[in-house]
């Protein structure tokens, strides 16, 4: 049986988080694209605790105009002034096994912009 699209992201998922481990210093930021949203949560994988979630399902009304791309860069945008309230300044970047392209290139371009070091 040929593996789908679906199997196929999580097998890369798989490898990417064998290299990828987000620690107290420098969490982990994931991203979650789905057709109609895009999610990132800021994760300490030592603690295994979420320190912070946000989704263009968070962003105020006025925002949730415009394309999948600008949403993606404001929700990245929205999720770096949020950690900078809990003194998170520096992550790691874990796409997901998503290609780093369009939305999920949108939303580290965002985070990077208002001060996300990765």
């Amino acid at each position: 049986m040929k593996p789908t699209t679906r199997i196929k992201r999580k097998r890369r998922h798989a490898r990417v988080r064998a290299q990828i481990g987000g620690v107290n210093t420098s969490p982990r930021l994931v991203v979650f694209r789905s057709n109609s949203a895009i999610y990132a949560q800021i994760i300490d994988d030592e603690a295994r605790k979420t320190l912070l979630a946000f989704s263009e399902r968070d962003l105020p009304p006025k925002e949730k105009k415009g394309t999948k791309t600008e949403r993606a860069f404001r929700v990245g945008e929205l999720l770096t002034e949020r950690a900078a309230k809990k003194k998170i300044t520096s992550v790691r970047f874990d796409r997901g096994g998503y290609r780093y392209h369009g939305r999920v290139k949108a939303l580290a371009e965002g985070a990077r912009h208002a001060g996300m070091e990765f």
